[in-house]
């Protein structure tokens, strides 16, 4: 097994104790530093809205970030073969 590290996060006002592969510690500070930052955005835009509300917004916002990087990462393949067989067509088409 992996040695772990305790870290503890501040996520709005929570404290989140982990114990994680090292090699993750930026991962989690970035998501930490990512859910503040929709918090307060949220709270700015809602300042009336409960605390659950926000949090629903908060997950949502990231839940569609998350969906939107696995469809770029899917494409992304494609993509590069489609690039490949335009050249491929325009050299085609230069040699005639």
């Amino acid at each position: 097994m992996a040695d772990t590290q305790h870290i503890t996060l501040q996520i709005v006002s929570h404290r989140v104790a982990l114990n994680i592969v090292p090699e993750q510690e930026p991962l989690y500070r970035n998501a930490a530093h990512r859910i503040n930052e929709l918090y307060q955005k949220y709270q700015k835009v809602y300042p009336n809205m409960p605390v659950e509300q926000l949090w629903i917004y908060v997950a949502l916002a990231l839940a569609v970030n998350l969906q939107s990087d696995a469809r770029d990462k899917n494409i992304g393949p494609i993509i590069d073969k489609v690039r490949e067989l335009n050249q491929l067509i325009e050299e085609t088409l230069n040699k005639e």
